[in-house]
């Protein structure tokens, strides 16, 4: 199975209920215009990490990829995405995990 796309959502003053769906074993991405923000959700009684694909370089060096903890029954916001650090050449932000046991997770954007 190949990493599956998340659907960004957006953000506006007339509110918006998020919806969620289940993180992918074999990853997910999404297009990246540096605005949008990662909301990941543990319902596992374990710690689960995100891992952040920064595929560019500076002067030639590679960029650490950015790994994200998130605790056992906890949750995180994370982002915006700098595009020049995280887009990669289709322009999209792309997602690994160690374990997906009980992750949900949506995109979000400011309209």
């Amino acid at each position: 199975m190949a990493a599956s796309e998340i659907t960004i959502q957006p953000i506006s003053r007339s509110g918006l209920t998020p919806s969620y769906e289940a993180a992918n074993a074999d990853g997910n991405y999404f297009a990246n215009s540096g605005n949008e923000f990662f909301h990941v959700k543990n319902g596992d009684s374990s710690p689960h990490t995100v891992t952040i694909q920064t595929p560019n370089t500076v002067d030639g060096l590679e960029i650490a990829d950015r790994v994200v903890t998130v605790p056992a029954t906890s949750e995180k916001m994370i982002g915006p995405f700098p595009a020049g650090t995280y887009n990669d050449g289709s322009g999209n932000v792309n997602l690994s995990y160690d374990d997906i046991t009980s992750m949900t997770i949506a995109v979000l954007v400011s309209a």
